[in-house]
């Protein structure tokens, strides 16, 4: 029988310092720039140009060299050399045909190192501007009525975050000093499968990065069978989580009641920027398990919690 309450465990409360809300609005001032329309001069560098563009290589228009309403930054190295040095000098309305050839090696072989001329409309230009830290920008971008304001949300927001971190880790703590102490047993083919799992995962995580795991293995210096003995720890790890969970949801008989369920989601669509009706579309059966098993697992996880003997302790972040 497992014996999970009554544990004994430090909350380890990070308070928010000065520094970092500094450094947090410094970052929301640098993501977003005042916007001046300039209808005054021709484009320069630094300008950011509106545009439409159509590619053609040998007389063809080619897939991929298209768009309308481009925003562009011109001197930024975004496009094509050449590109944006020939954007140059010009007034809103002007038709420009800029001329161009890919450089090689290039993503698409059929242009690579081939002569372009691209057909372009300007239609607007803008400069960008920083933004001073006061009431302006609160107003503008955070919509607050004070600088004062919109620090202090930040401020709440950030140890907001810091309490739920510190949290989680408590919880993890809590659950891997049950961890120590289980000594059932897991076959090699669970170990196996659990190892699988994990090289999925990281599997999933290099392709957003436009990685392969092959890649991986060579930056590394490991061969795969290594990566996998080097998984095995986190694995069995993982594989006795999952058990001890199961348990503690059996003895407090945890359900992922609707509420639970429909928060959850709503989490997921303000952590992605997504309505629900646009999350819904990508909610297929596994997502859907997947949600309910998170649900049930944090609740276990609170449970395990609210049964041990906490102490706090705090700390001034730098």
């Amino acid at each position: 029988m497992l014996h999970y309450k009554g544990l004994k465990g430090t909350y380890e409360r990070l308070i928010v310092s000065d520094a970092q809300v500094d450094r947090q609005i410094e970052a929301l001032i640098e993501q977003h720039p005042r916007i001046i329309p300039v209808t005054d001069r021709p484009s320069r560098l630094d300008d950011e140009v509106v545009l439409d563009y159509a590619g053609y290589c040998n007389g063809v228009q080619f897939e991929g060299g298209t768009a309308q309403d481009q925003t562009l930054v011109l001197g930024s190295g975004t496009f094509i050399p050449g590109f944006e040095d020939q954007l140059v000098g010009k007034q809103p309305g002007d038709d420009v045909l800029v001329r161009v050839t890919f450089p090689t090696p290039y993503h698409s072989e059929a242009l690579a190192g081939k002569e372009a001329m691209f057909k372009c409309k300007l239609k607007a230009i803008r400069q960008r501007e920083k933004y001073a830290p006061d009431d302006a920008f609160a107003k503008e971008i955070g919509g607050f009525d004070s600088f004062a304001a919109l620090r202090e949300a930040m401020r709440k927001g950030l140890q907001a975050y810091a309490d739920r971190q510190a949290d989680e880790d408590l919880k993890l703590k809590l659950l891997d000093q049950l961890v120590l102490q289980y000594d059932g047993e897991i076959t090699p083919k669970q170990l196996d499968g659990a190892v699988d799992g994990e090289i999925q995962s990281l599997q999933a995580q290099l392709a957003r990065q436009g990685l392969t795991l092959d890649a991986y293995c060579q930056f590394t210096g490991k061969t795969k069978e290594q990566l996998r003995q080097d998984m095995l720890p986190d694995a069995r790890k993982g594989i006795v989580r999952q058990r001890i969970i199961a348990q503690i949801v059996d003895a407090e008989k945890i359900e992922a009641d609707e509420a639970s369920v429909s928060a959850a989601i709503q989490q997921i669509c303000r952590e992605n920027g997504m309505s629900v009706e646009q999350l819904s579309a990508h909610l297929d059966e596994n997502a859907q398990r997947a949600i309910v098993q998170n649900v049930v697992t944090q609740k276990a996880l609170d449970a395990l919690r609210d049964s041990a003997v906490i102490e706090t302790v705090e700390k001034k972040a730098e």
